[in-house]
Order: structure tokens, then C-alpha cells, then sequence
């Protein structure tokens, strides 16, 4: 497959942020991953909690151990997502692999979870046991171990059937320093797969698309691959899990975390025709979409090649590519360059396209 040229854009003159609606109550928005979660994040959490740890700004926070030595890294996630079952997964894969990509995106390898269950009464015992078990399977495949948990049950009406919180724990080999922050100029930037797939999928659970398609959650553990990749490549710069807000909001955060600009080709951004075809139909960015199973990439330019050779040998990343590259003009903007050979920004996602995606 012949990669994609990436030519400079040249962005002049100022750019209007995309204004931001502040609320006294909590919207669905709040929780889109996008600006207003970060609204909510600056001005709530981090005015009271904020500390070194919770400041860098990434999928897990790296800590010292500073008396046995090495490092660890931690990250926590709650899953609400509506229905339970989706095509290619479920609340508990989810839960499982979500944490464990958390983990993994500081070059880490996890290997123990805790679990915590928010319970319904009412719910079925044989969709328990069958969320149970599709963590169990996960929890196999990922290489992992969930070795605390709690379970809490709510009265009826009172939640929505089941709410997981994972907790997950990785050591970080010596000399690996994954962040954010460590985007640089000139580094390429990849892509494991396709887009869009996850929030499409539980779309069409809910009974929303209008129409039948084959389209599956990329719900999976990166965990392999990325160490596959990291062991190789000890010089990556960056991995990231485009979850919610998608891709675009995820390389803007990077973009502001590191000072720099990202620059991206349309054309080389891999979308199934099926997501594509329903992104068209429903207004949808498939940019912006929920994504559970892919992983960003920022690397030196010179190992670009390699590094999607090694991607591509694993069943999650088939289709691995290039998809732009790292200036340091215009740092903190996304720039797609449209398959029309214009220049769009990608900013921010600022509300909320699909709630309880996650």
C-alpha cells in the first residue's frame, strides 16, 4: 500500500475557539470527553484535588516507587454504556479493556484490575453472570488479573441494570517515558485502525441507524501490541487511546499538552464504508466518534515504516497507518488537510454526540 505525502499547510492570522455554554447543573455534555469535561475537570476537580500526579494529563498517571525502585502506572475508569450487549462486546469487556488501554498508553504492562459493581435490583442473575464471564474472557486474553472488587446494589429505578469502576496497575519498564507532552516536531503520527466503529455499533443497538449493518465495537486489549511496539521502538513518543471526543479531540489535547501542531491528511484516515455510510446518513463526524479498540501512535519519522510493520502482524491493527505528522507551527491546532485540498480545524469536541457511549 503506497503511504500518503504529507505537504506543510500554512495557517495564518487568528482562530475563534468554539465558545463554551457553563451550566450550574450537570448536562450530558459534562461527560463527552471533549471541552466540557475538561471545563468540568479545570474548574471542579482539579480546583480542589489538583496535584502533580493528576496534572500530567494522560490515560494513567506514572508513580515512583520510591522505595523498591521502578515505576507504576494507575488509571481508573467508570463505564455507564447503554445497552449492556453490542455487537463485538459488552459492558464488561469493555470495562476490562478500557483499563487495561489506559495502562498501557504509558508503555506499562498491566497486570492486575480491581472491579467495583453498581447493581440494579432486578436484574437478571443470567445477565450478570453473562457480563461476569465476558470480563473473565478478557481478563484472559489482556493477561490480566482482578484481584479486588466490591458490589453495591441500588433500588429499582434507581440506576440503569449495571455500572462498572475499574481500577488497573502496570509496571512501566526501565527507560520507557511515554507521555502527552513528548510529541515533537517532526514525528509522524499513526493510526492503529479503523474509526468509528465503537460508537456506531452501540448506536445500532439502540435501534437508532434505521438500518442493519455489519458494523462491530472495536472493543479490544491493546496491551500485546503496544508492548510488541514500545520493546522495539523505545523511542515512541506517545500512545493514546482515542475513546470519547475521538480521534480529533484526542490529538488536540496532545497538540496543547506538547506545544505543537498536528497535521493530518483526510484521505489516509481509515473509516469503513458502513460507518461512513451511517456518519453521512446521521449528521455524525466519525472524527469525533468513540473509538475502543485503537491506538495513537506519535513517533520519530525514521521509524514510521518499521512501526507499522509491527503493527500490522497483530489482528488489531490490520490497518494501521499513517495518517499526519508534528510541526511546531501554529502550536495547539489540528489541521486536516481535506481530501478538496482545503484546511480544516479540528478543535474540541464541545458537546455531546452519543451519551453513555462508554
Amino acid at each position: 500500500m503506497t503511504e500518503p505525502s504529507f505537504e506543510p499547510v500554512n495557517m495564518q492570522g487568528p482562530v475563534c475557539p468554539v465558545p463554551h455554554h457553563h451550566t450550574d447543573t450537570i448536562v450530558i455534555g459534562h461527560g463527552s470527553g471533549g471541552a466540557m469535561t475538561q471545563d468540568l475537570i479545570r474548574n471542579i476537580f482539579q480546583s480542589h484535588l489538583g496535584n502533580a500526579y493528576l496534572e500530567q494529563g494522560n490515560d494513567a498517571a506514572r508513580i515512583a516507587l520510591t522505595n523498591q525502585g521502578g515505576e507504576i502506572a494507575i488509571s481508573t475508569d467508570s463505564h455507564v454504556v447503554s445497552p449492556l450487549f453490542f455487537p463485538g462486546g459488552d459492558i464488561g469487556r469493555l470495562a476490562v479493556c478500557g483499563t487495561v488501554n489506559d495502562v498501557a498508553m504509558l508503555g506499562a504492562i498491566p497486570a492486575f484490575l480491581t472491579a467495583g459493581f453498581i447493581l440494579e435490583e432486578g436484574l437478571p442473575m443470567e445477565t450478570l453472570e453473562r457480563v461476569i464471564a465476558s470480563m473473565a474472557e478478557a481478563c484472559h486474553e489482556a493477561n490480566v488479573k482482578i484481584v479486588a472488587g466490591d458490589t453495591k446494589v441500588a433500588e429499582k429505578g434507581k440506576a440503569d441494570g449495571i455500572f462498572i469502576n475499574t481500577a488497573g496497575f502496570g509496571m512501566i519498564p526501565q527507560g520507557r517515558n511515554l507521555g502527552g507532552q513528548l510529541a515533537r516536531p517532526g514525528d509522524a503520527v499513526l493510526i492503529s485502525g479503523s474509526l468509528g466503529d465503537h460508537g456506531i455499533a452501540v448506536l445500532q443497538a439502540r435501534g437508532d441507524l434505521g438500518f442493519e449493518s455489519a458494523i462491530q465495537s472495536d472493543v479490544a486489549p491493546l496491551n500485546h501490541m503496544l508492548n510488541d511496539l514500545v520493546s522495539q521502538f523505545p523511542d515512541v513518543h506517545v500512545l493514546r487511546d482515542p475513546t470519547r471526543g475521538g480521534l480529533a479531540t484526542t490529538l488536540k489535547e496532545i497538540a496543547c499538552q506538547s506545544q505543537v501542531s498536528i497535521r493530518l491528511q483526510e484521505t489516509a484516515i481509515p473509516i469503513k464504508p458502513d460507518v461512513q455510510t451511517a456518519c453521512e446518513m446521521l449528521g455524525f463526524d466519525p472524527l469525533y466518534l468513540a473509538n475502543e479498540g485503537k491506538a495513537i501512535v506519535i513517533l520519530p519519522e525514521e521509524r514510521a515504516d518499521q512501526a507499522l510493520d509491527i503493527l500490522r502482524k497483530h489482528p488489531y491493527g490490520t490497518m494501521a497507518t499513517r495518517i499526519g505528522s508534528v510541526s511546531s507551527r501554529n502550536p495547539e491546532q489540528v489541521l486536516l488537510q481535506t481530501a478538496f485540498g482545503t484546511t480544516r480545524i479540528l478543535d474540541l469536541l464541545a458537546g455531546e454526540i452519543l451519551p453513555r457511549i462508554c
